[in-house]
């Protein structure tokens, strides 16, 4: 049966805990041994050269000299025994040309006998030594000291010592002293490092480094899966984090942590979006603005942590592929209206003719198709001649037949004219901006009371602009909300979900460098006149046009 082994996880607290342990023991240790042995080094020469000078100056002592080249040992003892008993050496030693003990401090009954360590025929010769050899008490630091007489000749030698022992247990009395204070110390770092690791604990939410690692690799390829570009900036206006997309996008070729740290005015040419008192003002989602050279679709959210601004984060996308998707939406959705609607046409004239037919009123009944060809025909005719995009032309002729469905006519200006595109708006911007002016001016039509007028249209393109006006004798515009109609979410009309259609047509005039003016249709109703440069690329925030371009 084979054995199931049990595996422990340590946390990162204890490991952190017993790393910091292990580590600053084993620094103490090493301090500890070589603070011991400079100490110790230390004491030895510092005792070396204390034992030397006390020699050298006992052996120039006058008495001292006499009594040695009489060899006068009565006189001698009680002499050393007065210096031993001020000193801190372990012993002092005097002794003969013949190199025998005159004196000993500590053993008197080896006076007579012969000096040992066999380091004395250098001092007989007249030189100073220090050394440390074994003595009668052991391993011992001593100096020796040549005693000469009147006439220079060496009559002794003076011999002051300090056992090995002695100097150790002093080495060992500061160690030991260090050593409380490093165990002190190292106790204090212990409970530091425990308080200090539930901390760092507590900041990562018990995470373990593992798991941190884990999470930031899949942020990491969170962010570089998401599709939108996206950007985070700090407090201070620079680049945090910048996905693939977003360099995509802008077209950056430097890598992430190249741009990261850039102030963001860096990387993308300074606009409105960007302006720190707008970023602080409030958030923004879906608007329009434009991002170097590229048109984008943009949403801007505030990074807020325990009350305190830590950043922004941008995400955007390429309009031209929401505007690509809206238009194929919106193809179709006209394609099936303008079915409905010329499916309940049809149905209304056939039930007329058929009724013509049934009773028998035969040129009546001619009368009635070639009346409705006519108007068709001429409509057509109308449109097509005056117009030369294939889209606006239906756009116009399923606006028509819808308004008709709703008991409004579209009345044209004869005026109209565009037989060429404009270089500062695009198609689908154009028909936005004109079917979004067309549905609100038949909606307030409707509102008001019958009969109702025409809404009249006329659509102009010269060589200098682009001149777009609807006129409706609709019900108006509420005062409330007049000097707000261009903002997101504010509408004109009382049903569906709407609010977007004028915050649409001011975004793409402002884009393309326009002015929008709204006036009162007086005695009643309002108009919109737009006017579009043919030529040129100005481009301006959103909702700049209602600021500066917005007339009553």
């Amino acid at each position: 049966m084979i054995p199931h082994v049990i595996v422990m996880k340590v946390s990162f607290q204890i490991k952190l805990f017993v790393s910091l342990v292990a580590f600053f023991s084993g620094l103490f240790a090493l301090l500890g041994g070589y603070y011991y042995f400079d100490v110790n080094r230390q004491l030895y020469q510092e005792m070396s050269t204390r034992a030397r000078i006390q020699a050298e100056e006992i052996a120039l002592i006058p008495t001292l000299r006499r009594t040695v080249a009489e060899k006068d040992i009565a006189a001698i003892k009680p002499f050393m025994q007065k210096l031993a008993s001020r000193s801190d050496a372990s012993f002092m030693v005097v002794g003969d040309n013949k190199g025998h003990h005159l004196f000993h401090s500590v053993f008197e009954d080896r006076v007579g006998t012969t000096l040992v360590g066999g380091d004395n025929q250098a001092v007989l010769a007249g030189e100073s030594t220090v050394t440390i050899r074994q003595g009668g008490l052991g391993i011992s630091l001593r100096s020796k000291a040549p005693i000469f007489d009147d006439a220079g000749k060496v009559v002794g030698i003076v011999s002051v010592g300090y056992l090995t022992s002695y100097l150790d247990t002093i080495t060992f009395g500061k160690v030991l002293n260090i050593l409380i204070a490093a165990v002190l110390l190292l106790i204090a770092l212990f409970v530091f490092s425990w308080f200090f690791t539930r901390s760092i604990k507590k900041q990562i939410f018990s995470l373990e480094p593992r798991e941190i690692g884990l999470l930031v690799r899949q942020q990491k390829a969170m962010m570089e899966s998401i599709y939108e570009g996206v950007i985070a900036i700090d407090a201070g206006m620079r680049i945090s984090v910048i996905n693939q997309a977003a360099r995509a996008l802008l077209g950056l070729n430097q890598p992430t942590r190249a741009l990261r740290g850039l102030p963001i005015g860096e990387v993308i040419a300074p606009v409105p979006f960007f302006t720190q008192a707008t970023m602080l003002a409030k958030d923004t989602h879906d608007e329009i603005c434009r991002f170097n050279q590229l048109t984008v679709i943009a949403s801007r959210v505030r990074i807020r942590l325990e009350d305190s601004l830590q950043g922004w984060v941008i995400t955007f996308r390429d309009r031209n592929e929401i505007d690509s998707l809206s238009a194929q939406l919106s193809q179709v959705k006209r394609y099936v209206d303008n079915l409905r609607i010329m499916r309940h046409e049809q149905l209304n004239r056939m039930t007329t003719l058929s009724g013509l037919l049934h009773m028998g009123h035969y040129d009546e009944a001619i009368r009635y198709i070639q009346a409705q060809s006519e108007h068709a025909q001429e409509l057509l005719d109308f449109i097509s001649s005056r117009f030369s995009s294939p889209t606006l032309c239906g756009l116009l002729l399923g606006k028509t037949a819808r308004a008709r469905e709703k008991g409004v006519e579209l009345a044209f200006d004869p005026a109209c004219q565009m037989d060429q595109p404009l270089a500062t708006l695009a198609e689908a911007e154009l028909i936005s901006i004109i079917g979004n002016l067309l549905d609100n001016a038949i909606e307030a039509t409707q509102r008001a009371v019958t009969p109702h007028l025409p809404v009249e249209v006329l659509i102009l393109r010269n060589d200098r602009e682009l001149i777009i006006e609807v006129a409706d004798r609709g019900v108006g515009i509420d005062p409330a909300i007049r000097e707000r109609i261009f903002e997101r979410g504010i509408t004109t009309k009382t049903r569906g979900d709407h609010g977007i259609g004028l915050y649409l047509i001011a975004s793409y005039v402002s884009q393309a460098g326009g002015t929008v003016e709204v006036s009162d249709n007086l005695p009643k109703g309002t108009i919109f006149s737009l006017f579009i440069p043919a030529q040129g690329n100005v481009r301006r925030s959103p909702l700049a046009l209602q600021e500066a371009h917005y007339a009553p």
